[in-house]
């Protein structure tokens, strides 16, 4: 970063969670960070297509098993979180090991902020949720984030075995989601030198290890790069103020139902051309950890390259849908280094739901 004032007045705090990546952790190291953190009765939950891989999980922590609960659903429904708060409580749970993508981890972190139980997270994805104290529930259509210390896991369980099983396109569009992280972590308001350093090597080695697992998605050497890619961008999220990008996703996801890494594909580039006259060594530092000229441009490229969507139309949103989503996504507050109206946002959404390259549509004035 160039401003020398970033160098001379900035803040960082970093909070306690430790991280264990290995080959074959989540069954043989799941155990010793409960036992680490003096748990003794801990709720297993996962979300249904990732039952089997909890159930191993769970049957690695013996004794220390207090059930295995598989209701997790994308975007966290409150009525999920209140089951799941149930089933913990009869259980008698001290504790609570989250097992899968976002969704997972995501109704672990709500089980958190409800009871205080301690969390352990054991990402199957690369969503990167599992570094940070960002929860979110979705009730009558509406997605509401918060930051709470309760919910930010204790331990987090990296294993490149358990993404083996991860298929393509959705290694591809929960990588880019991590990269969201990064990107937006780079122009917000609290970022600070080491943010900086952590975002473009967090971009930089999802962006290597993406192509690397989609030529081989058996390559444990490249999913673990991938997962510590994840890491970092996640915890540049943690560090920093969420903008117009992440808040632009809640909006299409909790209030239209649009898939949550697929949607942060889409929307990344746009959101990112539209702040980078405002924020040009955040678009600087994203350009070089993609060895491109045009930062925008060289991700809509990258999904493209890997067949992710690149359209908003792809994900089944239609037209008619925009104008509501500019003018929800402006009803909410959130920091961003240029300012934001509905017309921007409807600009920028009309550029993403058609999928043209981002630039053209995306200045700021609606089309």
């Amino acid at each position: 970063m160039k401003d020398v004032k970033n160098f001379l007045d900035f803040s960082y705090e970093t909070r306690p969670t430790r991280v264990v990546l290995r080959p074959g952790a989540a069954t043989s190291a799941t155990a010793g960070e409960a036992e680490r953190l003096g748990l003794r009765r801990l709720l297993v939950v996962c979300g249904s297509q990732g039952a089997d891989t909890a159930r191993a999980v769970a049957d690695s922590l013996g004794p220390a098993c207090a059930g295995l609960h598989a209701g997790a659903r994308m975007h966290v429904p409150v009525e999920v979180a209140d089951r799941a708060v149930e089933v913990a409580r009869a259980a008698g749970a001290d504790g609570c090991v989250a097992v899968g993508g976002g969704s997972a981890i995501g109704l672990g972190k709500a089980i958190a902020l409800r009871t205080g139980l301690p969390l352990i997270a054991v990402p199957t994805t690369y969503s990167g949720s599992e570094a940070t104290s960002v929860w979110g529930l979705t009730e009558h259509g509406v997605k509401r984030t918060g930051r709470d210390p309760t919910v930010l896991p204790r331990s987090v369980v990296y294993d490149p075995e358990l993404t083996l099983s991860l298929p393509v396109p959705l290694s591809v569009t929960s990588g880019v989601n991590a990269i969201a992280h990064a990107v937006e972590a780079l122009y917000a308001p609290d970022t600070s030198p080491l943010i900086a350093l952590m975002a473009e090597e967090g971009v930089r080695a999802m962006a290597r290890a993406l192509p690397e697992v989609a030529d081989d998605p058996e390559s444990l050497q490249a999913r673990g790069r991938a997962l510590y890619g994840a890491w970092l961008c996640g915890s540049c999220l943690e560090a920093t103020t969420m903008g117009l990008h992440h808040k632009l996703c809640h909006v299409l996801g909790g209030t239209f139902g649009l898939p949550h890494s697929e949607t942060h594909t889409v929307v990344l580039p746009y959101a990112l051309a539209y702040n980078a006259p405002a924020a040009p060594d955040a678009a600087a530092a994203v350009a070089r950890a993609l060895d491109a000229e045009d930062a925008p441009r060289a991700l809509w490229e990258l999904a493209g390259r890997l067949g992710a969507p690149r359209s908003l139309a792809e994900l089944g949103l239609s037209r008619p849908d925009l104008a509501e989503a500019a003018a929800r996504t402006v009803g909410e507050v959130f920091a961003n280094p240029r300012s934001v109206t509905a017309d921007d946002v409807l600009a920028l959404l009309r550029a993403a739901y058609a999928g043209e390259a981002p630039g053209a549509g995306v200045s700021g004035t609606a089309q």
